[in-house]
C-alpha cells in the first residue's frame, strides 16, 4: 500500500509573548505580504514594522491568554484527519507546515523524507486561494523542492482551493444555524460574514481570485443555511484586519458593523468565513474589538459562530478532499503555485514614481514612509506610524 503524506498548510502564530516579534518579522519579510520594488528593502522594512508593532500585538495576545492556539488546533485537526483517512483504508500520515512560525515547512519536508512517504497530498487550510496565503505556502514548498533531490522525487498532488466543497459548505451552514436558532427571532437574524482582507490592488492589478472565491462561498453557505434552518436570512459580507495606508477590499468590517448598529439590528450572527480555526483574528479582533464596536453602535445581541476547529463534518470534508485528490486528476505543485498572469514579483519589470494605483508604487511609498518614520521615532520618540496603525 502506498504511504501518503498529507501536508496541512497554515499561517502559524506565536505561542508565547516573546515569539510575537520574530513571528511578525517572518510575516512581513514575505514579499507576497508586502510587495516592494527591491528585495534589499524587504528585510529592513520587516524588521522595522515588527519592532514597532510588537508592543501592540503583544497586548492583543495577552488578552487571549498569552499566545495563539493555532498550532495546537491545527495539530489536532491533523491527528483527526489522519485517523479518519486510515479508517478509510488510506495509509496516511499528516504533517503540519506553518508558513511563519513553528513547525515550519522545512520541518514537515524533513519529517516526510525521514518517514519514507511514497507520495504527498498538499492541503492548504485556507479554503479560498490568495497569492498571500495558499500561494505563498505553495511557493515555499516549491522553493524547498528545488535543490533537494530526495524531495524532488516525491510525487506531489495539490488541492489549490476548496471554498465550494460540499463538506465545507455544509459544516459552515450547520455551525451558523446553531447561532441563528439561538437568536430572539431566528427569521430576522442578520448573518455577518467577516473575511480577512487583502489589499485591493492584489485583486484588481495582480489578478488574485480571493474576492471572487469569498463572494461565491458566501452565497453557497447562505443557500445551504436556508435549507438547514428552513428560511432565508439577510446577510452582509465585509473584510477585516487591514493594516497600513493602502486601500483594502471593502466594505471594512468596522464600518459595516457601525451601519448595522445604526439600522437597529437586534441579532447579529458573526461568521469568521476565511478562518477554519480559532486564533487572534477571531478571539481578539472579532470577540473583543468588533463586539465592543457593534454593541456601542446599537447591536443588541452579538453572536459569534465558533470556528470549525475539529468539528466532525469539517474533518470528514477534509478527508473527502484528500481522497478525491488521490483518485482524480493530478494538480502539480507548479500548477498550484502558479501566479495570475499579471502578478510581478522579483525582479520587478519596472519602477515608477507617480500618483498611479499600482501596488508597486504604493508599497514602495509604504517602505519609504517606514524608513522616514523610523528616523522620526529615533529622534522624537513618536512618528507617523502611530497614525498609520503600525504601532
Amino acid at each position: 500500500m502506498s504511504r501518503v503524506g498529507v501536508v496541512l498548510l497554515n499561517l502559524g502564530g506565536p505561542e508565547r509573548i516573546q515569539d510575537v516579534g520574530p513571528f511578525l518579522y517572518n510575516l512581513f519579510a514575505d514579499p507576497e505580504i508586502i510587495r516592494l520594488p527591491s528585495p534589499a528593502l524587504q528585510k529592513p522594512l520587516a524588521w522595522l514594522i515588527s519592532t514597532l508593532r510588537s508592543g501592540k500585538s503583544q497586548e492583543a495576545y495577552r488578552s487571549i491568554g498569552g499566545g495563539s492556539p493555532l498550532r495546537r488546533i491545527t495539530e489536532q485537526q491533523a491527528r483527526e484527519l489522519q485517523s479518519l483517512l486510515r479508517q478509510r483504508g488510506i495509509d496516511a500520515t499528516t504533517y503540519v507546515a506553518m508558513r511563519y512560525w513553528h513547525p515550519f515547512t522545512e520541518s514537515a519536508v524533513a519529517d516526510m523524507k525521514a518517514d519514507g512517504m511514497d507520495e504527498v497530498v498538499v492541503l492548504p487550510l485556507y479554503p479560498h486561494f490568495s497569492i498571500s496565503t495558499s500561494g505563498s505556502s505553495f511557493r515555499e514548498l516549491q522553493r524547498l523542492r528545488k535543490g533537494d533531490s530526495d524531495f524532488e522525487k516525491l510525487p506531489i498532488r495539490c488541492i489549490r482551493s476548496w471554498f465550494d466543497h460540499p463538506g465545507y459548505v455544509k459544516a459552515m451552514a450547520e455551525l451558523i444555524a446553531e447561532e441563528v436558532r439561538n437568536s430572539d427571532d431566528p427569521t430576522k437574524a442578520h448573518v455577518f460574514f467577516s473575511a480577512h482582507g487583502v489589499p485591493k490592488s492584489y485583486v484588481e492589478e495582480a489578478g488574485d481570485p480571493y474576492q471572487t472565491h469569498i463572494e461565491a462561498c458566501t452565497n453557497l453557505i447562505m443557500g445551504k443555511l436556508a435549507e438547514v434552518v428552513g428560511h432565508s436570512n439577510p446577510h452582509t459580507l465585509a473584510y477585516q484586519s487591514r493594516v497600513g495606508p493602502v486601500e483594502w477590499l471593502k466594505p471594512y468590517t468596522e464600518e459595516a458593523l457601525g451601519e448595522l448598529g445604526e439600522a437597529k439590528i437586534n441579532d447579529l450572527v458573526v461568521v469568521p468565513i476565511s478562518f477554519v480555526s480559532e486564533h487572534i483574528e477571531t478571539l481578539e479582533e472579532i470577540d473583543i474589538e468588533y463586539r465592543e464596536l457593534a454593541t456601542e453602535a446599537g447591536v443588541v445581541n452579538f453572536r459569534r459562530v465558533r470556528a470549525l476547529d475539529t468539528y466532525a463534518p469539517f474533518i470528514e470534508g477534509l478527508a473527502d478532499l484528500v481522497t478525491t485528490s488521490l483518485d482524480g486528476p493530478e494538480v502539480s505543485l507548479d500548477a498550484a503555485a502558479e501566479l495570475p498572469n499579471t502578478v510581478k514579483l522579483y525582479p520587478q519589470e519596472k519602477w515608477e514614481w507617480g500618483w498611479s494605483n499600482s501596488s508597486e508604487v504604493w508599497n514602495g511609498r509604504l517602505a519609504m514612509l517606514g524608513f522616514s518614520a523610523f528616523l522620526l521615532e529615533l529622534i522624537g520618540g513618536r512618528g507617523p506610524l502611530h497614525a498609520l496603525g503600525l504601532l
